[in-house]
């Protein structure tokens, strides 16, 4: 797990990943009984599984975040704030929500950190599942801009609890259902607001970055308002078109590496990577154009899927949570091969259903051959430890999907045969 000192990170968000389903499910009976619901199986699904994957990361204790931040305040530390008074806690808050912002804005502003941040832009409807579909390789350089709070000399304990409450006060944002709040909206950032940072209409585009308050944006030229006569467009100028979280996560670098590749000019291979999101060599963009949305005519990404599809989706999506819920919390009792097979597992069952909404069909021969790995392996391969309850839940969800996609594939070609 990603560690200051003895305090972990991920602590805050884990405990409140329970709270984020109930509100989700809330939200989702309102906007049923109400005649307003803007939930689908596909995208709802996709944003939970890449919300789920993200954690993967540091729950590997994978990236420099840990290591990097110890370092600072071992050796750089000028010491000037304790966790004693009130005050260091409030500047705090608002220090990280300073570096928040400008880690926000630049990950918009320059390709290579847009390509890590993406991810949680993909989506085409705005609900609070939205706010979990978070991206799985912000680790690489996110850590960088909350350095000064350890040069300063804010102690550990102080930033893991800032950093929890801001990153769970930007969960409630992500909503349809709440309009403008008037005063509130001058100093904290609100629903409306942030749906603005989520639209992909011109003139909506670039704006709203912080993450507890819009002063930042005021301050700073960033601030747009929400517009009566304007509905917000959700999604990016460049849709991705596919539920595949390998893409969603490497659809930009697989652009970059391919862009820098095909140019001719030495000076623009380099560009690429640093330039603004929307640029391209006009050599490149000229021989390889890449389609955009026509907000005139936009239609949400929405291939059709078939009622055996979709029952499937939803057990996995059931199954997924169940399980990724199993691993953190027997997570100390794990070895680290133990969770990394867990993790991969994981990922491979999610991309599986996922890229079953997107074939139109049950993915039945992968489903089947992940699931007979998974009891040949867990059982007999001494790839995990067999004794862990999470293993025997492994186990069960896939004796009981071959059983499943079984009987999807084949019960109603038999019934109609008969």
């Amino acid at each position: 797990m990603e560690k200051v000192g003895s305090f972990d990170s991920s602590i805050i968000i884990t405990l409140a990943v329970p709270a984020f389903f109930v509100l989700i499910f809330i939200e989702l009976v309102y906007g049923l009984v109400t005649g307003k619901n803007n939930y689908r199986l596909n995208d709802s699904f996709t944003s939970i599984s890449l919300g789920l994957i993200s954690r993967y990361i540091p729950l590997l204790g994978l990236g420099l975040q840990g290591a990097a931040f110890a370092y600072v305040a071992q050796y750089y530390n000028l010491k000037l704030f304790s966790a004693s008074s009130l005050w260091v806690w409030i500047f705090a808050f608002f220090l990280y929500d300073f570096c928040y912002y400008w880690m926000h804005r630049l990950h918009h502003e320059v390709k290579v950190l847009w390509a890590t941040h993406v991810v949680h832009h993909h989506g085409e409807e705005f609900n609070l599942s939205t706010a979990l579909r978070q991206t799985s390789t912000g680790f690489l350089w996110k850590w960088i801009f909350y350095l000064p709070i350890f040069i300063v000399g804010i102690p550990p304990e102080v930033f893991v609890t800032v950093a929890g409450i801001n990153l769970v006060y930007q969960f409630w944002v992500h909503t349809e259902h709440i309009p403008k709040l008037g005063w509130y909206e001058y100093v904290f950032v609100s629903p409306s607001n942030h749906r603005i940072h989520h639209a992909q209409n011109k003139h909506y585009v670039d704006a709203n970055y912080g993450g507890v308050f819009i002063l930042w944006d005021r301050l700073f030229g960033t601030y747009k308002e929400e517009l009566d006569e304007l509905k917000p467009i959700y999604g990016t100028a460049k849709p991705l078109s596919s539920w595949n979280p390998f893409k969603a996560n490497l659809d930009i670098f697989a652009e970059m590496i391919k862009d820098s590749t095909r140019t001719k000019s030495i000076k623009d291979k380099i560009r690429v990577w640093f330039s603004r999101p929307n640029w391209r060599p006009d050599d490149v963009k000229t021989n390889y154009p890449i389609y955009k949305n026509d907000l005139d005519n936009f239609e949400p990404y929405n291939p059709s899927t078939s009622f055996e599809v979709k029952i499937y989706s939803w057990i996995q999506l059931f199954f997924i949570m169940v399980l990724s819920a199993a691993v953190t919390a027997s997570v100390a009792s794990q070895s680290f091969q133990d969770t990394s097979v867990f993790a991969i597992t994981l990922l491979i069952t999610s991309t599986i259903a996922l890229m079953s909404m997107e074939k139109y069909e049950l993915s039945f021969l992968p489903e089947i051959l992940r699931s007979s790995a998974v009891i040949i392996f867990f059982l007999f391969g001494n790839l995990v430890n067999s004794e862990l309850i999470v293993t025997q839940l492994f186990i069960f969800q896939s004796i009981f999907n071959i059983v499943l996609v079984t009987l999807l594939k084949y019960l109603p070609k038999l019934s109609f045969s008969s």
